[in-house]
C-alpha cells in the first residue's frame, strides 16, 4: 500500500510521504523542516523546541530513504525543504485525499504514516526503547501499541528459563489400517 500511495502522489508530495515513512515526523514537523536544521553530511535534522508536539526539540537520524527524500527537494527553496511551487506546504489534504483515492486506501490519515513507520520498526528488530527515543515519545505507554508486532522477539527470553534441553519438534507417525 505505500508504494501504491507513493505511486499516486503528485510529484510534490512523494518526498514528504517518503520522509515521513523514512522518519516517523508528523506532518507538522515535516512542513516546517528548514535546511537551516538538516545536515546532510551527518545525516541528521532537528526539529526546534516548539515544533514537536511534546514542545522538546528532538534530532532525526537521516536513513538512506530520509536522505533521497530530502536530496531530491534540493535547491528549490533556500529555507524549506518541503515545498509546492515555491511555497511551503502548511498541509496536503486535497493531493493526499486524492492520492488516496487513486491509490484505492481508504480510511487512512496522514498521522498514519507515522504508524507504518514504527510498526516497519519493531518487525525489524527495533526495541521499544529504541523507537520511542526515535519517535520523540515522552511515555513508554505510547510505544507499547506497536509491542505485539514482533512477538517472535520473546521467544529467547521464554527460553531463559527452560529447564528441559531444546528438543526436535515431534512428528506423530500415521496410523495404519491393518
Amino acid at each position: 500500500e505505500a508504494d501504491r500511495l507513493i505511486e499516486a502522489l503528485p510529484g510534490h508530495m512523494k518526498p514528504i510521504v517518503r520522509f515521513a515513512l523514512a522518519t516517523g515526523c508528523r506532518a507538522g514537523e515535516i512542513h516546517g523542516l528548514e535546511w537551516s536544521r538538516v545536515d546532510l553530511v551527518r545525516k541528521v535534522a532537528w526539529l526546534d523546541h516548539g515544533t514537536t508536539k511534546s514542545g522538546e526539540g528532538r534530532g532525526i537520524p537521516l536513513n538512506a530513504d530520509a536522505m533521497a527524500a530530502l536530496e531530491s527537494t534540493l535547491g528549490q527553496h533556500p529555507r524549506w525543504c518541503f515545498t509546492f511551487a515555491g511555497q511551503r506546504i502548511h498541509q496536503s489534504s486535497t493531493a493526499w485525499d486524492k492520492a488516496k483515492q487513486r491509490a484505492g486506501i481508504e480510511d487512512f490519515r496522514f498521522h498514519d504514516l507515522r504508524h507504518t513507520w514504527a510498526s516497519w520498526h519493531v518487525q525489524s528488530g527495533t526495541s521499544l526503547q529504541e523507537l520511542m527515543e526515535l519517535g520523540g515519545w515522552n511515555s513508554y505507554e505510547m510505544v507499547l501499541r506497536y509491542a505485539h508486532l514482533a512477538p517472535e522477539k520473546l521467544s529467547s527470553v521464554a527460553g531463559r528459563i527452560e529447564r528441559q534441553p531444546a528438543r526436535a519438534p515431534t512428528v506423530t507417525p500415521p496410523v495404519e489400517n491393518v
